[in-house]
């Protein structure tokens, strides 16, 4: 049974009619982005050293707005369903060759076509597992790597252990997804929910760790700041003590000189 027409292919699509580069050339492009997410398409495309790529690239990304601003579809949600280049118009110049000849110049042209379609709910449902799996991962290596420098270890004074059980659960969670995503597990429903429990338990872990640094950091700092309140307090009663001891010897020699008959102590300048 013969596939469907080229213009009977469902997504949307983006055509570019007449452009000067042979249909060879443009197919061999067209087959490294077939079947594959736009993001990962659009990678491969700018990192491609054919000129082909170009054209190809900009058609891409023509298709994905027409699908964003036409029919409402997230750019996350597409995938390259069908890419394929027809034959054009072929221009003729000639060419003079010896003993009064002439020889054709065939300049192909070719009509391309890119169309893009929203990826089944299954695979969107682990593709976006993954993503979240990923993120928390990315997250968690970033306390990690942060609570193992001396100088933030020393001030939240907790240890590593949180930070790593948040790493090692979300490095499971991007494993699973990914070993759902490549072999193609036939229950995809139950893949994509083992997947996004993964996700959830990452998330779950790591928002624990951070409460408890925040917990530590604020019990930190309120026992900073009661040692300040007391350093502080005890200096102060220690400068009012010696104050009042050495009021209190002044007066007593005061006393002594007056009951000898001898003259009281001058006073300073700064005194009178």
């Amino acid at each position: 049974m013969p596939g469907p027409k080229t213009n009977e292919r469902p997504g949307t699509r983006a055509v570019l009619r007449y452009a000067r580069i042979s249909p060879y050339k443009v197919r061999e492009v067209l087959d490294l982005v077939r079947g594959k997410p736009v993001g990962e398409a659009a990678e491969i495309l700018r990192f491609c050293e054919r000129d082909a790529a170009t054209l190809v690239g900009k058609l891409l990304a023509s298709a994905v707005a027409n699908a964003e601003n036409n029919d409402e579809q997230e750019a996350d949600d597409l995938f390259v369903s069908a890419c394929f280049a027809d034959e054009g118009t072929t221009i003729k110049r000639w060419r003079p060759r010896a003993r009064g000849r002439a020889t054709r110049i065939r300049k192909r042209t070719s009509h391309v076509t890119v169309i893009v379609s929203r990826l089944p709910e299954a695979q969107l449902v682990r593709l976006r597992a993954r993503r979240e799996a990923e993120q928390v991962a990315r997250r968690a290596r970033r306390v990690a790597g942060a609570r193992r420098s001396p100088g933030r270890r020393a001030a939240a004074g907790a240890p590593d252990a949180a930070a790593a059980g948040v790493a090692e659960a979300a490095e499971a969670a991007v494993q699973a997804a990914t070993a759902a995503e490549e072999e193609g597990i036939v229950d995809d429903q139950a893949a994509a929910v083992a997947v996004a429990e993964g996700a959830e338990a990452a998330a779950a872990a790591e928002s624990t760790e951070t409460a408890e640094s925040t917990e530590t950091a604020e019990s930190t700092e309120t026992a900073e700041r009661t040692e300040t309140a007391e350093s502080t307090e005890t200096a102060k009663s220690t400068e009012t003590a010696e104050s009042t001891e050495t009021a209190a010897t002044t007066e007593d020699a005061t006393a002594g000189a007056e009951s000898a008959g001898a003259e009281p102590p001058a006073k300073d300048k700064g005194e009178e």
